[in-house]
């Protein structure tokens, strides 16, 4: 069982709201990291990577378009490289579930436009899950073809973006819900402001058959 229990975390990736990686080390190997449960422990310990798994490490930067900043350290890169970074290390983890907590809650508009597309391209090139948690609902239309909404810790809405038609959203959101409305009709939204008494947003970029 406990070792059932490791096979599956294994194919469980996590992109956090605050990125997660070490800052004194550099993008290549924080994206490293994400290789070390199928490697032995003493290569884990001495941070030994071979000439294909650090090719894998730089395909990854590549996906997310940061290749070019592989050997700088993390703390030099703006709050939205680190975010692609943490993407690049779920893939290569070889997750088939990414869960990805308010991935964009600290980046400005142009930096959150560029994660939710590549969370989205990763569900359609490699079919893997991607759940994310976001309090933007604009983005949540623009990007998400399911979303979940809860209120008070109560599912209120369960399907298709493309059901929540603009008085759904005003029963949801009062007053704010034309701002939501005018924010998802931008090419380039800007992330809309929750207060914590309105409605939270748990949205599955999609779900791969």
């Amino acid at each position: 069982m406990h070792r059932d229990i490791r096979r599956v975390r294994a194919k469980v990736g996590f992109v956090f709201q605050q990125f997660n990686l070490v800052d004194r080390l550099p993008v290549m190997v924080n994206v490293l990291v994400g290789m070390l449960h199928r490697m032995p422990w003493w290569r884990s310990l001495f941070r030994v990577f071979s000439t294909h798994e650090r090719a894998q490490a730089l395909e990854a930067l590549q996906r997310v378009g940061i290749a070019e900043c592989f050997a700088q350290r993390a703390s030099t890169l703006s709050g939205g490289q680190q975010q692609r970074a943490a993407i690049a290390r779920a893939l290569v983890q070889g997750a088939k579930v990414v869960l990805a907590d308010e991935p964009i809650a600290s980046l400005d508009p142009e930096s959150s436009r560029k994660v939710m597309e590549i969370l989205s391209r990763i569900n359609k090139e490699d079919q893997c899950t991607v759940i994310v948690s976001l309090h933007q609902v604009d983005m949540a239309l623009k990007y998400c073809p399911r979303v979940i909404a809860l209120h008070q810790g109560r599912v209120v809405f369960d399907g298709a973006s493309s059901l929540l038609t603009p008085p759904m959203l005003r029963e949801l959101y009062g007053v704010h819900a034309d701002e939501i409305l005018a924010d998802s009709q931008r090419p380039v939204p800007a992330p809309a402001h929750v207060p914590v008494d309105e409605p939270s947003w748990s949205v599955p970029v999609a779900q791969a058959a």
